[in-house]
C-alpha cells in the first residue's frame, strides 16, 4: 500500500512542470474559443481553439494533442465550423495530434472513429476564395465540398487533405501528403498529390 502511494506522488511530482505550463495554455485557449455548439466531451493534451457558430461534435474517448510529440507547447489544435450550416463530427476513440486544423466553411468533415491524424495536419473542405480571378476581386464563391475520412484511418504527420476527399476505411496516407482525390479502403497512399502506393495485405507477413 504504502508503495504503491509513494509510486503515485512520484508521477505527480514528475508532472509538474508539465501540468504548471499546459494547463495554463489550455484555459487561455478555452477561454478564446467562440463557438457554441460544441457536443461531447474531449481529452485536451494540447490547447484547442474552438471558433465558429456551426456544430462541432466529438464522439467518447476522443483525445487532442498528444504528449511529447512536437508542437506540444508552442502550438495549438484549430477546430473551427466557420459557417452556421457547417459540420465537423470527429468519431469515437479518435487522437488527433498535436497542431492540427480543421476548417469547415459550410460543406462538411467527418472523421470516422478510432482514426489517427498525426500532428501538423490541415483538413479543409472550401477553397475559402473564388478561383475565377475576376470574381475573387469582389469577393466570388469559392467551392466547398464535404471532406470523409472513414472509420480506422492514419494520416501522417504534414498532411493535407482538401476539399471533397473521402478516405476509405483503414487506409494509411503517408507523411506529407496532399490529398485532393479520394482514396479508397485498405490501401496505403501518398506523395503530392497522393496516390495509391500499395494495398494493406502486402505489408502482412
Amino acid at each position: 500500500m504504502l508503495s504503491r502511494i509513494l509510486r503515485a506522488i512520484i508521477v505527480r511530482v514528475k508532472n509538474l512542470p508539465h501540468s504548471s505550463v499546459q494547463k495554463p495554455r489550455i484555459w487561455k485557449y478555452k477561454l478564446l474559443s467562440t463557438a457554441k455548439h460544441v457536443q461531447g466531451k474531449v481529452r485536451l493534451h494540447q490547447p484547442v481553439l474552438f471558433l465558429g457558430p456551426g456544430r462541432i461534435v466529438i464522439g467518447n474517448n476522443v483525445n487532442l494533442g498528444f504528449r511529447p510529440s512536437p508542437y506540444l507547447y508552442s502550438g495549438y489544435i484549430h477546430i473551427e465550423a466557420r459557417k452556421t450550416e457547417s459540420v465537423i463530427s470527429i468519431g469515437d476513440h479518435c487522437w488527433i495530434n498535436n497542431n492540427c486544423a480543421l476548417i469547415s466553411e459550410g460543406g462538411r468533415i467527418e472523421i470516422g472513429a478510432y482514426s489517427l491524424l498525426g500532428t501538423n495536419i490541415e483538413i479543409y473542405d472550401s477553397d475559402f476564395h473564388d478561383l475565377d480571378p475576376v470574381k475573387r476581386k469582389n469577393g466570388g464563391t469559392p467551392s466547398i465540398a464535404p471532406v470523409r475520412v472513414g472509420k480506422n484511418v492514419f494520416i501522417g504527420s504534414n498532411v493535407r487533405v482538401l476539399k471533397g476527399v473521402s478516405i476509405g476505411n483503414n487506409s494509411v496516407i503517408a507523411n506529407g501528403s496532399v490529398v485532393v482525390h479520394s482514396i479508397p479502403p485498405n490501401v496505403i497512399a501518398g506523395g503530392n498529390p497522393a496516390r495509391v502506393l500499395k494495398p494493406l495485405q502486402d505489408d502482412k507477413p
